[in-house]
């Protein structure tokens, strides 16, 4: 032990000088990350790390002795290496392997900065502050996490309850950890909103002075006392509770074997149930932004590793390397679809600002744009001064101190020696230097994309010119070029988006065209997986609802009492995907263990003819399914599955709002 020790006080002196660099870089940037705190730990250290979510210390429970098996089996079987992990705290806590080669802990800790600059910005995460208010500044994570484990192991080693108990407890609790309403503030489960009544029609016959004669005619008591309940379970059913695990916290039991009846909660199982329903909220950021946070880091590692030579000669191969294994995870891989859509972002914002400028050329309009503007010129003019895009020792004279792209301070501690320019040329540069060095319609891969700008978009441009300036010459327009217009853009939406917003806001049809995306779907012709669709349209669907609550079905509680008989009422919003209805039944059996009463869950699911399927599959196309409401009932013993009246299958479709809206909308 002593030995692994020395190993990690030499890594942390090794890389003390790469962590303390790459803070600054990321802020020359115009990055503003939480300060971050880096561990050197071993191969086993940061698979453990790894099953408890990025912390130390988790409550006590099988499934983290699971998540270290698979994790410990893919490292060890070649299917996956854990380069770092990095966590959402206020100072940010990363963990480095000590076995990575230095080019690796560099692409590590420049992605760490990118991460921790995403925690500190972005609104989602902001939902959770420390568990007592929205303030991050107050955020200490890790201090929860650890207060929450020391709770749970203390009712698990309490004699007087059952171990048993508390892990089934626990599991029941997991089963459900998804059902919460992460588009909003996270509170304490008593401070949810109460819905508003219904408005009692006796209320406003006494408004309208109706007299007693009238009203024993044609209002008798019992017709008004069935005109409330209907209207109270009416509401009940048009608006949904979607934070299940705080309904269930208020309102929540257990069954009782020898009464026969659902009891109260015990005084831990209360206290459990909230401690995991917040961390639900505390990990709910992460879920909802997972490929815009990976894609951010990836960016800017990309960036500082690569473009800003961060990687010294010797380790850039190794870091190619490290660059082509991240980005080419098979699957869904959120590193390059996130990257990608940041890449997007940053071009069109270019391209605008490069096509607004020239659109105020004399001559060039709309309609001519692509026949009279020489793309190849542009290019040339927008290349980067040449006194910033090569920074020597050298050629330190050629720059200004009084110029706007340059840290005066800085330029002059390089004269004097002070700072190695040749390792770390941007350095004497500030953010607006350092975004012309970088501008992305100059790099290679980039150099078509002006010129690939639609009409429709340059009309548009050209539509909401309310400024009459004009210059001379395409060379004038160019130099007016605001270099910082891309970075300035990508810095405001990773303050308000996450990937269901990203995506729908920004997945365009050029985007999918350059990118080669499609879809796919498993053929109830063939029995196997086919090519779907290429259609922007369609992969953008495909995405959001795969996005969409993490992925995991929407389930929301719509009455607590169906029947009037105390049963819960769940509602699957049915957006075209079927729920896997065995999975679905075990869900249920874990809700009874929360409820202590009879529970239903109302659904759709997808029914074929089997002549139908036949005929398909011998004409090798998709059967239509027919779509059918239905709820299933659990009573503690059995199942039931019940036709699902149309109204209440009708409340359960889902529409476009469950993930075609925008940031405003859903943060409150």
């Amino acid at each position: 032990m002593r030995d692994d020790r020395i190993d990690a006080r030499r890594e942390a002196t090794r890389l003390t000088e790469p962590v303390e660099e790459a803070a600054a870089l990321a802020r020359k940037l115009g990055l503003d990350p939480y300060p971050v705190n880096y561990w050197i730990v071993d191969h086993d250290e940061m698979n453990e790390l790894i099953a408890y979510g990025g912390f130390q210390r988790r409550y006590p429970h099988w499934r983290w002795g699971m998540a270290y098996d698979r994790q410990r089996k893919q490292d060890q079987f070649g299917m996956g290496k854990a380069f770092e992990i990095v966590n959402n705290d206020n100072p940010s806590h990363a963990f480095l392997q000590e076995s990575n080669s230095l080019a690796d802990q560099k692409a590590v800790i420049t992605h760490v900065e990118a991460h921790a600059d995403f925690f500190a910005n972005n609104e989602w995460f902001g939902l959770f502050g420390d568990g007592e208010g929205d303030d991050r500044s107050d955020l200490d994570a890790a201090a929860m996490l650890e207060r929450h484990a020391e709770t749970i192991k203390g009712y698990v080693e309490d004699p007087d309850i059952d171990r048993e108990d508390v892990e089934r407890f626990i599991d029941a609790v997991l089963c459900l950890e998804d059902t919460i309403d992460q588009h909003r503030a996270f509170a304490r489960a008593g401070e949810r909103r109460e819905r508003d009544a219904p408005a009692d029609l006796r209320e406003q016959l006494d408004e309208l002075d109706v007299s007693e004669d009238v009203r024993r005619h044609a209002f008798d008591e019992e017709w008004l006392d069935e005109l409330a309940e209907a209207e109270q379970a009416k509401a009940r059913l048009e608006d949904p509770h979607n934070d299940v695990l705080a309904f269930l916290m208020e309102h929540g039991r257990q069954y009782d074997e020898e009464s026969g009846k659902a009891v109260e909660f015990e005084p831990w199982q209360k206290d459990v149930l909230e401690i995991l329903r917040t961390e639900a909220y505390y990990f709910a950021g992460q879920k909802m932004t997972k490929v815009l946070n990976e894609g951010w880091a990836s960016y800017w590692e990309s960036l500082m590793m690569g473009d800003e030579n961060f990687a010294d000669d010797d380790e850039f191969v190794t870091y190619a390397d490290h660059m082509a294994r991240v980005l080419g995870s098979p699957g869904l891989n959120p590193y390059k679809l996130g990257m990608e859509l940041w890449q997007h972002v940053e071009n069109v914002t270019n391209r605008r600002e490069v096509a607004d400028k020239l659109l105020r050329v004399e001559g060039i309009t709309w309609r001519n744009f692509h026949d009279v503007v020489d793309f190849d010129e542009v290019a040339d003019l927008l290349a980067p001064d040449p006194a910033i895009a090569s920074i020597t020792a050298e050629t330190l004279a050629d720059l200004d101190p009084d110029d706007p792209r340059v840290d005066a301070e800085a330029l002059a501690a390089a004269r004097d020696g002070e700072i190695d320019v040749d390792r770390y040329p941007w350095k004497v540069l500030t953010t607006e230097g350092l975004a012309e060095r970088h501008f992305s319609l100059c790099k290679p891969q980039n150099r078509g994309f002006l010129g690939r700008i639609r009409r429709s978009e340059l009309e548009r441009l050209a539509r909401y010119m309310f400024d009459d300036a004009k210059y001379d010459s395409v060379a004038d327009a160019v130099a007016d070029v605001d270099y910082g217009a891309g970075w300035r853009r990508m810095r405001e939406l990773r303050e308000s988006h996450n990937d269901v917003t990203f995506i729908d806001a920004f997945l365009s049809e050029e985007f999918v065209t350059e990118n080669n995306y499609f879809t796919y779907e498993f053929s109830q012709a063939t029995g196997d997986f086919r090519v779907a669709s290429d259609a922007a349209a369609d992969v953008k669907k495909k995405l959001l609802l795969q996005f969409t609550n993490f992925g995991k079905p929407t389930v929301a509680v719509y009455d607590g009492n169906f029947g009037n008989r105390s049963e819960l009422l769940l509602g699957h919003q049915y957006n075209g995907i079927s729920l896997d209805v065995e999975q679905a039944k075990r869900v249920l059996e874990r809700t009874y263990d929360l409820w202590g009463r009879p529970v239903n869950l109302m659904t759709v699911v997808k029914e074929y003819d089997e002549h139908e399927l036949e005929i398909a599959r011998r004409r090798n196309r998709e059967p239509t399914p027919t779509e059918v409401g239905k709820r299933i009932r659990y009573d503690g013993e059995r199942f039931e599955t019940h036709d699902l009246e149309s109204d209440l299958e009708e409340r359960i479709a889902a529409n476009d709002i469950d993930y075609d809206t925008k940031p405003d909308d859903w943060l409150t």
